[in-house]
């Protein structure tokens, strides 16, 4: 009975392990799943998605040790890829060994397209070579893998290598076949790495990497990758591309060779849409790269473009434009340039560019416009009357539009005017680059105001604004001499160097009274004092007049026409003997027309610093010379004022100087009213009938040259009136350099 029951226990044993067998190979993926499905079929035939074109299978390591024990498994990882490098989801794959035991974990890829299993080799340690394989229909891939007695240390890892865009391993590089650099980092214990940042480096005049900056963050599996693509078009070489990693401390590095071929890429030929346009309009222009007789469209390339319009600024065009599957594409904009303009495109990096010609209609005229005037600030002169900085010559500018507003070269224009008193030098011109049209026109003998017309051969024209010829030579009757301050105080004063005692003006116009041109130089002569500068005793004329210093000095008493001056010499009309009047300067201002003298006098009192004949002018025996004594002024009723009048004069019987104030002082018993006028005022030349600007006919120095004040002194009574007062007051003269006289009066007011 024991034996039976020990057969049918042994017999059960061997059933119960069948079963095992059965279900550890399903487990391993040695059957169940569905890998026909990755061929894109369905029961019915018709075709369900994408195929399987690639499986890459990983290990976590390269070895695994005979011992068999727990943790020292090795992971193994299949990627799956459609032709498009796209990871499939919910593939099967069957993970198989030729010896060892597979413990699959995920049979079916998951969302990144991985399934992954486990290789143990318990029960036998024997040291020997495994190969794995990864199956997923009729694509496969295996890994061999290395039964060591001894493990090496266990220390972070990282590899790299290089795969193409079908995921297949490949160190070729082209513009047309990228690569990519996968980096797989494992720490210690051979697990992945997540987040580990790893910097890829290669020679950059071979390689450019995306993302650009050459770094990446390593996944879930431990996996980092950048894509790896020519620097240029025309790069070639070999290199090594680097991976630089820091795990717990640990500085890893992985590398991997590479090759990289030239891209032969070439431009085809322009296309002009459309290929002749009107004037302004606008053209699309494209261009293919192709690589062969196909499309280069493995990375962008910027196409540069150029014409001879756009240099000029007769056209707009974008100066680059990147490819887009493989066309490149930009606008053409006319702005005038109404010619054939040569289209070039070029690229770097491409040997040949690519050219085209488009057809652009010329714009047509539309407007002219006067735009400048030379000279802008002032006329020009009568022909042959000349002067600094002035010209007998005007400068035109018009400028020709088209019917765009942009100026138009090349464009005829005629210049004509109604005026015959100038002269056009230049009657037509051609626009230049600018539209611009340039001519002059010189002036004539007369003074005028004229317009220049410009015409297109189209009919079209402008008028210029007026130009006015005028400022000749100067004239005698326009010859006017002037003095600032004609009675100064300089018979006992120097005025020293640096202020003049006052300043004398000269003006001078042409026959049209208009101001001369600038710079006539114009002489003065003095027989008293000086005048002028130690440069020169003139001076030029700016617009028309200029002045000169004149100063008080010695000599202060003339000599008959000492010196000699035009106004003195000669037998012109004007000319006259100089006063020989005591403190009289006479001034001679002179110039030429190229021809005649021109001259003209005036004069100029040294006047006295005291007021030595003073006379009362309304006096009962008028006129009454002051004597310095009380005068006496009689009386009037204390209700009213009395108005007197004083001529007061200098020591020479000249007048007082310009500014000198004439006031009522220590006033006793009475009221200063005022003084009119207060102070003395410029005081010329003259006699009964007039001034007389020479000084001519006032020769004696008894002539009283001085000037009229009235004095008004009322009462101080109190009303009623009770008693008669005596009042009395000063007259006080005071000059503008501090110089007093005084003279006293008395007034009687009565009561009734």
């Amino acid at each position: 009975m024991y034996k039976t029951t020990t057969g049918l226990m042994s017999t059960l044993r061997e059933w119960l392990a069948l079963l095992c067998c059965a279900t550890l190979l399903a487990a391993c993926g040695g059957g169940g799943g569905n890998p026909g499905a990755t061929t894109g079929t369905n029961n019915n035939g018709t075709t369900t998605g994408p195929k399987v074109t690639s499986v890459v299978l990983v290990s976590s390591a390269d070895t695994i040790a005979s011992s068999g024990a727990d943790g020292t498994e090795v992971t193994l990882s299949a990627l799956v890829k459609d032709a498009n490098n796209l990871v499939m989801e919910n593939q099967t794959v069957d993970f198989k060994a030729d010896s060892g035991n597979i413990v699959v974990v995920s049979k079916t890829t998951d969302a990144t397209g991985t399934a992954t299993a486990r290789l143990n080799v318990k029960g036998d340690t024997s040291l020997r070579t495994i190969t794995v394989t990864a199956t997923v229909g009729t694509v496969s891939a295996t890994k061999k893998i290395q039964v060591v007695g001894i493990v090496p240390p266990t220390v972070p890892t990282a590899t790299m290598t290089l795969v193409n865009s079908a995921g297949a391993a490949s160190n070729s590089l082209s513009s047309a076949t990228p690569l990519t650099a996968r980096t797989t980092v494992r720490d210690k214990d051979n697990k992945p790495v997540a987040n580990a940042l790893v910097s890829f480096t290669a020679d950059d005049k071979l390689v450019a990497f995306s993302p650009s900056a050459g770094t990446a963050l390593t996944d879930a599996n431990g996996v980092a990758e950048v894509t790896m693509r020519p620097a240029s078009l025309s790069a070639s070489g070999a290199g090594t591309v680097s991976a630089a990693v820091v795990v717990a401390g640990t500085s890893l590095d992985a590398t991997a060779n590479f090759s990289v071929g030239a891209t032969a890429i070439v431009l085809g030929p322009l296309s002009l849409s459309p290929a002749s346009i009107p004037a302004y309009g606008s053209s699309v222009i494209t261009v293919d790269v192709l690589a062969g007789s196909a499309k280069y469209t493995e990375q962008q390339l910027n196409i540069a473009f150029a014409s001879n319009c756009v240099t000029a600024g007769k056209a707009t065009l974008a100066a680059t434009a990147p490819t887009s599957n493989g066309t490149a594409q930009v606008v053409y904009r006319d702005q005038g340039c109404g010619n054939t303009d040569q289209i070039t495109a070029s690229a770097s990096g491409i040997t040949k560019a690519s050219t085209a010609n488009l057809v652009i209609a010329a714009p047509k005229a539309a407007s002219i416009q006067f735009s400048a005037a030379s000279p802008t600030d002032r006329s020009i002169v009568i022909k042959g009357q000349g002067g600094i900085g002035r010209t007998e010559t005007a400068t035109l500018t018009f400028k020709v539009f088209d019917t765009f507003g942009k100026p138009l070269a090349g464009q005829n224009v005629k210049f004509s005017t109604t005026s015959t008193s100038v002269t056009i030098n230049k009657l037509s011109d051609s626009t230049d680059a600018n539209g611009d049209v340039i001519t002059t026109v010189n002036s004539g003998s007369v003074p005028t105001s004229f317009r220049i017309t410009a015409t297109l051969d189209n009919g079209a024209s402008t008028t210029s604004d007026s130009i006015v010829v005028t400022t000749g030579l100067p004239v005698q009757r326009a010859f006017s001499l002037s003095v600032v301050s004609p009675n100064v105080e300089g018979w006992g004063y120097d005025s020293g160097p640096v202020t003049p005692a006052t300043n004398v003006n000269i003006l001078v116009a042409d026959q049209a009274g208009n101001p001369v041109p600038d710079g006539l130089p114009v002489v003065f002569q003095t027989n008293l004092g000086s005048i002028g500068t130690s440069s020169k005793g003139a001076c030029n004329t700016v617009n028309g007049g200029c002045s000169v210093d004149f100063r008080t000095q010695a000599p202060r008493v003339a000599s008959p026409n000492v010196p000699s001056t035009p106004c003195n010499t000669g037998s012109a009309g004007a000319v006259s003997n100089d006063s020989v009047r005591t403190g009289l300067a006479t001034i001679c201002a002179s110039t030429t027309d190229g021809t005649n003298t021109l001259f003209a006098k005036a004069a100029i009192f040294l006047s006295g610093s005291f007021a030595t004949n003073v006379y009362w002018f309304d006096a009962p025996t008028a006129p009454l010379r002051l004597t310095g004594a009380p005068t006496d002024l009689g009386s009037v009723a204390s209700t009213e004022s009395k108005v007197i009048t004083l001529e007061i004069n200098d020591e020479n019987n000249n007048p007082m100087p310009s500014g000198t104030k004439v006031e009522i002082t220590s006033v006793v018993n009475a009221v200063g009213i005022g003084v009119s006028p207060s102070t003395v005022q410029n005081v010329f030349p003259h006699t009964a009938t007039g001034d007389v600007l020479t000084g001519t006919g006032i020769d004696n120095s008894s002539i009283r040259q001085g000037s009229y004040h009235q004095i008004s002194i009322g009462s101080a009574q109190a009303k009623p009136c009770l008693t008669p007062l005596a009042g009395t007051f000063n007259v006080t003269v005071t000059t503008p350099k501090g110089n007093v006289t005084s003279y006293p009066f008395k007034l009687a007011f009565t009561c009734p």
